[in-house]
């Protein structure tokens, strides 16, 4: 099935203990496709300013990607964002940040992308979610993202997006902060009953939950010791899951099962570098691997 994602494309500026880059090609969207472009060709919607380089387009050139929907919008300056990991790097500061074009109209869906089957919405304004959503009428599967500062600030837009939507991707501490439970399985019961029919439950190094009308699936994260930069971790979990998806086009519980598993691995891949280093020269076949080394992980004879 065809995979259609919006989100943000940024240059960013990265500091951890491991090391630091700047300028370099990253956000939401950007992961997300670089994970999904193993399993499927994604579908790119979004809009970055008129100084962003040659060279980063030349890179999502270089995978499978559709860019009939990367708009390159003059006058405008594309989104930027600089940030620090310290400690276990399980969460990331803020140390600058230059909106710029997040703040404007959103880019076009084109023609040819509204029969799109599977549709990923990043954590952009939940009512720019629901109004990208109404323009692909085809769509059989809609997987929704959300951050904080939509919690905050646009809570009942929020949860009128997760009423219209199949699926939401969520992280421990914005599920316990949507629904004021601390328990995450309460959390995610909750998250449950506001309309989509599964929950993912992102938990950095302790992996993931996944709850469906038949109950939860707790999935532990990839044993990698090499972890460089965690940006774009929880991105390349949702695009590595909602590829994996649109490859396979069947969505049950066991499919759902198979898709975290797929973006667990991705993710781990990602994390081993700075910005695309890591996941942009990996092959299939080494995903394939990791994926197999990671079942065998976790089959346990009772």
């Amino acid at each position: 099935m065809s995979l259609l994602v919006t989100g943000s494309i940024a240059i960013d500026s990265v500091k951890t203990p491991h090391g630091s880059v700047e300028n370099v090609l990253g956000g939401s969207a950007v992961y997300f496709c670089f994970a999904a472009s193993y399993f499927t060709k994604p579908r790119l919607v979004c809009a970055v300013g008129e100084d962003f380089p040659d060279e980063f387009r030349k890179v999502l050139e270089s995978r499978s990607i559709d860019l009939a929907g990367l708009e390159v919008r003059k006058g405008s300056k594309t989104f930027r964002w600089q940030g620090q990991y310290v400690g276990d790097m399980n969460e990331a500061e803020t140390t600058g940040i230059d909106l710029n074009i997040l703040i404007e109209k959103n880019a076009a869906i084109p023609p040819e992308f509204s029969d799109s089957k599977v549709v990923f919405l990043a954590a952009t304004h939940p009512t720019a979610q629901r109004d990208f959503l109404d323009q692909v009428p085809g769509c059989k599967l809609s997987v929704a993202d959300t951050r904080d500062l939509w919690i905050d600030n646009e809570r009942e837009s929020l949860i009128k997006t997760l009423g219209v939507v199949d699926g939401v991707i969520i992280n421990d501490g914005e599920a316990r902060q949507l629904t004021d439970k601390v328990n995450l399985i309460e959390a995610a019961e909750a998250l449950l009953e506001m309309g989509p029919k599964f929950v993912v439950v992102k938990k950095g190094e302790h992996g993931a939950i996944l709850l469906t009308e038949s109950g939860p699936t707790v999935i532990p994260a990839y044993p990698t010791k090499d972890v460089k930069d965690p940006t774009g971790a929880g991105d390349s979990f949702a695009g590595g899951m909602l590829g994996y998806l649109a490859e396979t086009v069947d969505v049950t519980d066991e499919s759902l099962r198979r898709a975290i598993i797929r973006g667990t691995v991705v993710a781990s891949l990602t994390i081993e570098d700075f910005s695309l280093n890591r996941i942009s020269g990996v092959t299939r076949e080494e995903v394939d691997q990791r994926v197999r080394d990671f079942i065998k992980m976790l089959r346990i004879d009772g």
